[in-house]
């Protein structure tokens, strides 16, 4: 397949002229329609934008490729644009795009196109080519130097392996990954910029391409011990380990395509750290967005983004119950002891609570296991499982799982360096025995001794406190209670709420679990508002998993806005106290009542004023929505 049979003649422009990044990426979507490769031109549209969100596709030099894949492109396809007088698409180096390629890719497995985007894409590295694409008369003449340089430039295949031979007299060695999310225009344009650099500095290199069609021209054990130096231009997922005491430089993708020299001139000088596999954020390049906070960050992120699915399986599973059970059972005719059991009355209902709440019962070790792991690779899994099994069944909850997640992980690190002296033939079993052993034995004491005692002090003062205030103003009490409900989402604050109010309806007093119960909704439902209305404020997972978040929140399950709380809990934590406390205060200065200790919008048909306590909900749900659009920076997902 040649580049020219991607490209129609009815979808290239030659006279472009768009006034905005907008306008020109809905002309260009137009052209690529005209060319009869897209079934679904809104679903298309959809996709190019969602891209253009994760990072801009113009890529400096006055070139840009946006691109989208979905099913509702019938087969791959090119849209070309010349823009004589350039147009701002917000590029890497800030300067007017001047030619614009779009790329549709239908969503299947037969990925015989991508070489042939992979192609074109390094060819767009060409000053020539570029110039002469420009100069073009004619639709046909801009085929016509298309076609000439795709003569000329070997197969992907072939060019990749021929960076395999020997340079002789070369200064360094270089090896090289590139990968970007969508893999591909920006992996193989990477990948062609630090060619082109290494070999203007007289370096041998050879580059790993890892794009939608796998990884090509794969580095071998033997290439990776005689290289000098190592680079990684990569916004996805890398092997990593195999470049264990190497000199490594680990950056950005878009910096394989425009700081391609400046990476290539650090590999000759030797200007890079040692890669140890143990530490994943060893290796990594200085920049503002990668200092020590970035790195938490980071760690964050992988233990929220695997405890992810067990709060929406579950969470939607137990939201199913009580659904079940509020359709069944007259929740009036109840005893105070059956309503405690609401959600599991009914057998439909109490399967599916089980199993849900089963799902529940790993999500705060497997938070603080894959924070470990982040942290101090494999070795620290086991030992995050188990503080996070200490902290889910003590009193810290998901405060205790994220510490003992970070404490766990550097616990790792410690013991690595403690047994880093030991004769080889123990050093072998220092992964299955000796990091375990020991691992597991600190931080079960470290809980114990260290984490449990003072949040359960402080779980018992809360509960103390919030009775002693029953008496002063219903409304502050509704603020109090229900901003608690958010705080830690779960742990001692959200439990010491939580039992005041299941204990206020023992002795008959109805309003402070319905400012408790609405106080604990709130969390969810204003991130998942938040996400459909600021979606560039949440990453492209946190937008996915957003909508899940209403049938959570409606359901009572304030644990579904722990992912969104743990990625940035400086600013998800005071708009969902500040949506929580409004609702609790309506609640409580409209007289609402609520006598199910649990169940959420399946219960709200036996509160006293039911549709104020509705309104209540939604206003606390637009405040802690507003709040975070306003509190939260925006993502830069590059």
């Amino acid at each position: 397949m040649r580049i020219t049979d991607l490209l129609d003649q009815r979808s290239i422009a030659l006279n472009g002229a768009p006034a905005s990044k907008q306008e020109a990426l809905d002309q260009m979507i137009e052209l690529m329609a005209k060319s009869g490769k897209i079934r679904d031109e809104e679903a298309y549209r959809k996709q190019v934008y969602l891209r253009e969100e994760e990072s801009t596709t113009g890529i400096g030099e006055g070139i840009a490729i946006p691109h989208g894949k979905c099913d509702g492109v019938i087969k791959p396809g090119l849209a070309a644009m010349v823009i004589k007088d350039g147009v701002d698409f917000d590029s890497l180096d800030n300067e007017p795009v001047h030619l614009i390629f779009l790329i549709a890719a239908p969503d299947t497995e037969d990925n015989v196109h991508l070489d042939v985007l992979s192609k074109l894409s390094m060819l767009l590295m060409d000053e020539d080519f570029i110039l002469n694409l420009k100069k073009a008369k004619t639709t046909e003449e801009f085929l016509q130097v298309i076609d000439a340089a795709d003569d000329e430039k070997p197969d992907l295949d072939d060019q990749l392996a021929a960076q395999t031979e020997t340079k002789t007299g070369a200064v360094c060695r270089i090896l090289a990954v590139t990968s970007c999310p969508t893999g591909i225009a920006h992996t193989y344009m990477a990948a062609e910029g630090l060619e082109k650099a290494a070999k203007a500095k007289n370096c041998f290199i050879k580059v790993e391409t890892r794009g939608s069609g796998g990884a090509k021209n794969v580095l071998t054990d033997q290439e990776i011990e005689d290289a000098d130096c190592i680079i990684v231009a990569a916004d996805a997922k890398v092997p990593m380990d195999r470049f264990h005491g190497k000199k490594l430089i680990e950056c950005q993708v878009s910096d394989g395509i425009s700081k391609a020299d400046r990476l290539i001139e650090r590999a000759i000088n030797g200007d890079a750290p040692v890669y140890q596999a143990g530490n994943p954020s060893a290796g990594k390049t200085v920049q503002k967005s990668q200092g020590a906070g970035h790195r938490i960050y980071m760690n964050l992120m992988n233990g929220v983004s695997h405890m992810l699915p067990f709060v929406v399986g579950g969470g939607i599973l137990i939201a199913l119950a009580f659904l079940i059970d509020g359709l069944n059972v007259d929740i009036n005719s109840l005893t105070e002891e059956a309503r405690a059991a609401f959600g599991t009355i009914t057998p439909a209902a109490a399967t599916l609570k089980g199993i849900g709440d089963i799902a529940f019962g790993f999500m705060l070790p497997v938070l603080a296991g894959f924070i470990a792991m982040s942290i101090a690779d494999r070795p620290g899994l086991a030992v995050g499982f188990v503080g996070g099994m200490i902290a889910a069944s003590g009193k810290s909850g998901f405060l205790g799982a994220l510490a003992a997640g970070f404490i766990a992980g550097y616990v790792i690190l410690l013991l690595k360096k403690v047994f880093d002296r030991l004769p080889d033939a123990i050093e072998k079993i220092t992964p299955v025995l000796l990091y375990p052993l020991f691992g597991i034995l600190i931080i079960g004491l470290i809980m114990n001794f260290a984490i449990e005692p003072p949040i359960g002090a402080l779980n018992t003062a809360l509960n103390t406190a919030l009775t002693n205030m029953g008496g002063s103003s219903k409304i502050l009490l509704g603020i109090v209670v229900a901003g608690m409900m958010s705080i830690d989402m779960g742990g001692p604050f959200n439990k010491a709420a939580y039992v005041f109010g299941t204990a206020s309806i023992a002795a008959g007093n109805y309003d402070i679990m319905a400012a408790v119960m609405i106080g604990g909704m709130v969390p969810p439902c204003a991130i998942a508002l938040s996400t459909l209305l600021f979606k560039k404020k949440w990453t492209k997972e946190e937008r996915g998993s957003g909508p899940v978040n209403f049938i959570m929140g409606l359901a009572f399950i304030t644990e579904g806005a722990i992912p969104y709380a743990a990625s940035d809990p400086l600013r998800v934590l005071p708009a969902c106290v500040a949506g929580a406390a409004t609702a609790g205060a309506l609640s409580m200065a409209f007289n609402c009542t609520i006598m199910a200790p649990h169940g959420g919008i399946f219960v709200f048909l036996v509160a006293d004023h039911a549709v104020i306590y509705l309104v209540s909900l939604v206003v606390g749900t637009i405040v802690g929505a507003l709040l975070l659009g306003l509190l939260k920076k925006t993502v830069n997902e590059s």
